[in-house]
C-alpha cells in the first residue's frame, strides 16, 4: 500500500537544479522534492507521496496522523524498520572478491570441503 505521509522538513537543497528537502517521517529519514511546493520551510510539515511533497500540513495534523500510522503499523509497512534493516545490512555476509554476493565455492572440490 502507498501512503501519502506527513513529514517534518529538516533541510532544504539544490540538487541539479531540483529543490530537494530531507524530511523526518516519525523517525525514518528520506530524500523528498519539493518542486510541487517551491515555498515550503525548514521546520515545516508537508504530506509526502512517492517522494513528492504534495501539500502543507499544520504541526498538530501532520503529529496527530504519524502517531495514528505508527498505532497501526503502517509507517513500518511503507518505511520498513530502520533499525531492522541496519541490523540486516550489518549482518549480510560480504559478497566475494568476484562479486557473487556470499562467499560461493569456485570448484566442485571447495564445495566438498
Amino acid at each position: 500500500m502507498c501512503l501519502a505521509v506527513p513529514g517534518k522538513v529538516m533541510e532544504i537543497e539544490e540538487r541539479d537544479g531540483t529543490r530537494m528537502a530531507t524530511v523526518d517521517f516519525g523517525g525514518v529519514v528520506k530524500d523528498v522534492c519539493l518542486e510541487y511546493l517551491p515555498d515550503l520551510k525548514v521546520g515545516e510539515y508537508t504530506i509526502v507521496h512517492v517522494g513528492f511533497a504534495l501539500q502543507r500540513l499544520d504541526e498538530e495534523s501532520a503529529l496527530q496522523s504519524l502517531a495514528l500510522f505508527q498505532n497501526l503499523g503502517l509507517l513500518e509497512e511503507e518505511f520498513g524498520d530502520p533499525w531492522e534493516q541496519a541490523a540486516g545490512a550489518a549482518a549480510a555476509p560480504a559478497p566475494d572478491d568476484e562479486g557473487r554476493g556470499p562467499a560461493q565455492p569456485r570448484t566442485a572440490k571447495e564445495a566438498r570441503r
